[in-house]
């Protein structure tokens, strides 16, 4: 059974995708994912370089090993936090099961081959920058191209701590950069949401 496509105004959309981190383990059509990777696509970046790749993960060998692999960093992070060994266990566990029950995940690597070559530091750093920014922009399309379809996601960002780890595991280029780890699917249950900043914070200035 094909998930039924939520409403398609734009408010809804942006104000209806939530981060999910727990899944059902129903199946994801592949049409899905590529739509969602091809709005990814359609997202602004520098020179219209477009400084993104995506790593589809489905086999159920591949995420198990990835969690595997991943596992260590984890622990070191939570373990620098000071976390009980309890909390850090069932951390561990949480974030295992949200890799092996959601049917795909999608790994956005930064991809930087493209970019505009410059002489001197500063343009070289914001380039850089500017690539990042855009491979954001990129996630976010996706995101809400994956709720707009019926399905849900969230923004795992431990593979910022990992990258070398992930890249060896996957067998992936050393030009292949993994920033974010989306894990899709069905929703196990609605998640709980924080509250948004209103408008008198987010703006600042006005003139």
């Amino acid at each position: 059974m094909r998930p039924v496509p939520r409403a398609p105004e734009l408010a809804d959309t942006l104000t209806g995708r939530r981060s999910v981190r727990a899944f059902a383990t129903r199946r994801v059509p592949r049409d899905l994912i590529e739509r969602a990777i091809e709005a990814a696509g359609w997202a602004p970046s520098p020179h219209g370089s477009q400084p993104w790749r995506f790593v589809v993960i489905e086999a159920m060998e591949r995420r198990v090993a990835l969690a595997d692999a991943m596992s260590g960093t984890w622990r070191a992070q939570l373990a620098l936090d000071r976390q009980d060994e309890t909390v850090i266990a069932r951390r561990l566990a949480r974030s295992r099961e949200r890799l092996e029950r959601a049917p795909v995940l999608v790994l956005a690597c930064l991809y930087l081959r493209d970019l505009q070559e410059y002489p001197d530091r500063d343009r070289r750093e914001a380039e850089v920058t500017m690539a990042i920014q855009s491979l954001g922009a990129a996630v976010q399309n996706f995101l809400l191209a994956i709720y707009q379809a019926g399905l849900d996601s969230g923004w795992m960002c431990a593979p910022l701590f990992c990258p070398e780890i992930i890249r060896d595991t996957l067998d992936l280029s050393a030009d292949l950069h993994p920033h974010a780890l989306l894990p899709v699917g069905h929703a196990a249950a609605d998640p709980k949401r924080r509250p948004r900043r209103s408008l008198d914070e987010l703006i600042v200035d006005w003139h």
